[in-house]
């Protein structure tokens, strides 16, 4: 029996526009000769505005040159200067590394810990407690802190919208120096330094970093500061790369560098716990973005979401290599639970909105149940996404308090259309597409009545169909090894830079299509115009089989990538969506 396909099957293509002003013209003809390329691929270059020899180099080539100055950051002077003298010898004071408890949040604390302790040594880490503590700076931390003699906090991947919290933590006698990326509210905290390059008054020229890579920024300052070759800073990059890929940040300017880096000490020399983790995730060959997104992540995350962080924070610090597996072997196990809560609990917010005529008509879904695992409604709102494609929030019972996670569709800021609802909101945070909240019980169904008005007066009609973005037709003819090294070389891929998806139309059968696993697709196509034959594989297409006929033209998109199997290396198309 094939599986049914999600209400979302049908998909909007938009295809973007061939480059063809006179510019783009000369741009293309010069990147053919420059760079000995086809047309083609010159002009997938020129569609991402790569149109210059140079501008070509530093995108196929990044270096940690093109990494920014990490004082053009506000406050980065202050933030340097609060460090330096809690590490004076005459003063010695302690300091406590402070970070949320998602991969973002244990992978700066790793980082800055690991790093800052070769040079301090009264130093410690603290991960709050998801489901005691809640998101961001808590009170306990502070009172921890406070008991134990800290003076200095390094807030990572919090901190922004803590105002009563520093205060708080100010009149025990506790600075905070901030590095965070997420959007500030109308007043900053009281801090030492605010390090965040989406505040208003910031003028550093990138936005779009990952927390973890405002705490990279800042060790890059102290370096810079203290005269420690860089060279001793780059190795810890491992853990930038995964934090990128797994905040889903854009893949663009100095976080592809400093991606394209941490991806290579990653595949190279990856420190002990992560290495552990490559092992117990199965991968054999050269891990890219994507492996890190559904194959390191998810795993990093499930010791917050199933029993505690810290043990996250331990995988990533340990050094020898029996730790290492103990640590990555209990996280595994963890994440094999969290993938059952997952699955139960989908399956019943589904089973909510197809039994109800509002929600399944709806432009948005808030769906509550005080039983549902708060470590796990986050993965619950995109798998909810999967199936009905609008903004998804999915609450649960904690602390008294109904806690949330959000997630957006492409084109929709969900962070906003929960601002117009903060008069029923506690607290709030986050992104353009995914974002945490607060609020009392008795708010729920008040707060779905205003965010529903709130998307459905903001929403597009186009974003509550599934895009897939295509980057140009492409004929079989043009399909070679060489474009597939090239096409690879674009990489990392991920946000405002995506492996390339191409579309060809008037493609054939050459023989019936295969159905694998109940679910998924695989098909032999010749493409009329060129006569070339090739192998489709499409994961969740099984159902379009029977759209399928000999003879019958089709159009698909797809990405072309190669297929290892059995020691051999062939060209395979990843479909995408298929439309007869």
């Amino acid at each position: 029996m094939i599986a049914q396909p999600p209400p979302s099957t049908v998909k909007r293509w938009t295809t973007k526009p061939f480059p063809d002003s006179a510019e783009q013209r000369i741009a293309i003809e010069s990147l053919t000769q420059s760079l000995g390329i086809s047309s083609f691929l010159a002009a997938l270059l020129v569609q991402r505005d790569v149109t210059t020899y140079e501008e070509a180099r530093s995108f196929f080539r990044p270096e940690t040159g093109h990494l920014h100055d990490p004082f053009a950051m506000k406050d980065m002077d202050r933030a340097i200067e609060r460090l330096l003298r809690a590490m004076r010898p005459e003063r010695q004071e302690k300091i406590l590394i402070y970070g949320d408890y998602d991969v973002d949040g244990t992978t700066s604390v790793a980082l800055v810990y690991s790093f800052l302790k070769n040079y301090h040594s009264a130093i410690d880490y603290y991960i709050p407690d998801r489901y005691k503590e809640g998101y961001g700076i808590s009170r306990q931390g502070i009172e921890w802190a406070a008991e134990n003699g800290f003076s200095l906090i390094i807030a990572l991947d919090c901190g922004i919208k803590s105002i009563d919290r520093v205060a708080e933590a100010k009149a025990l006698g506790v600075d905070f120096i901030i590095c965070d990326h997420h959007r500030p509210g109308t007043e900053l905290p009281d801090a030492a330094a605010v390090l965040d390059p989406k505040r208003e008054d910031c003028q550093y020229p990138y936005k779009e970093l990952s927390g973890c890579g405002v705490g990279f920024k800042l060790l890059q300052a102290f370096c810079i500061e203290k005269n420690i070759e860089l060279q001793q800073l780059y190795p810890h990059l491992d853990l930038v790369a995964v934090s990128i890929a797994s905040d889903i940040v854009p893949l663009t300017g100095e976080n592809r560098v400093l991606a394209f880096y941490g991806l290579k000490y990653l595949n190279s020399t990856p420190r002990t716990g992560l290495k552990a983790l490559i092992k117990v995730a199965g991968f054999s060959r050269e891990l890219d973005i994507t492996n890190l997104v559904f194959g390191l992540g998810p795993r990093i995350n499930a010791a917050g979401r199933i029993q505690h962080a810290k043990a996250a924070v331990q995988l990533l610090l340990a050094e020898s290599e029996e730790e290492a597996d103990t640590f990555a072997m209990a996280i595994n196990k963890h994440n094999n639970s969290r993938r059952e809560f997952d699955s139960s609990i989908t399956e019943q917010a589904l089973t909510m909105i197809r039994e109800s005529d509002t929600l399944t008509r709806a432009k948005s879904t808030v769906l509550f149940d005080a039983s549902w695992h708060k470590g796990v409604i986050g993965i619950v709102a995109s798998r909810c996404i999967e199936h009905f494609h609008r903004p998804t929030i999915i609450l649960t019972q904690s602390n008294d308090k109904a806690a949330g996670s959000a997630r957006s569709v492409p084109g929709f800021d969900v962070y906003e259309a929960i601002e117009e609802c903060a008069d029923l909101l506690e607290q709030f945070g986050g992104h353009t597409f995914a974002a945490g909240m607060t609020m009392p019980v008795n708010n729920i169904d008040a707060f779905r009545q205003k965010f529903e008005e709130v998307v459905s007066r903001k929403i597009k009609e186009e974003h509550l169909t599934p895009l897939i973005d295509i980057d140009l037709p492409l004929d079989f003819s043009e399909i070679s090894d060489k474009l597939v090294r090239i096409v690879k070389q674009m990489g990392p891929f991920g946000p405002h830079n995506m492996q390339p998806t191409f579309m060809t139309e008037d493609v054939y059968l050459v023989s019936e299509p295969i159905i694998m696993k109940e679910k998924h697709l695989k098909i032999n196509v010749r493409q009329s115009r060129s006569g070339h034959t090739l192998t489709a594989v499409g994961f969740g297409l099984a159902h379009i089989a029977d759209q399928l006929r000999p003879g019958k033209p089709f159009s698909i998109c797809y990405q072309v990538e190669q297929n290892f199997f059995n020691g051999n290396v062939s060209l395979q198309l990843m479909l995408k969506d298929v439309k007869v």
